[in-house]
């Protein structure tokens, strides 16, 4: 895995780069929907590191890569051979 902090808008575009619903996604990284809910929208809660790492985890699994800056800011792509599945 990588060493960068997972943000709200990494996740959101991620899920949206692979086609994954918030369910997807929670499903595929065993966390509560709630609680990705309130981590995409930014809300304020204490999310234990090992949660972050599961998401991060999850979506570099399907094929996701997130960049720390290239200049303009954090952001993600996919691999050139990922494999996706909803």
């Amino acid at each position: 895995m990588s060493e960068i902090i997972l943000s709200p808008g990494q996740c959101r575009a991620a899920r949206a780069l692979i086609g994954w619903t918030r369910a997807d996604l929670s499903e595929k990284a065993n966390v509560s929907q709630a609680t990705l809910a309130d981590f995409e929208s930014g809300k304020p809660r204490n999310l234990y590191p090992r949660t972050l790492d599961d998401i991060q985890r999850t979506l570099e699994a399907a094929g996701v890569i997130f960049i720390a800056s290239n200049g303009e800011g954090p952001g993600v792509r996919l691999r050139k051979e990922a494999s996706i599945a909803p």
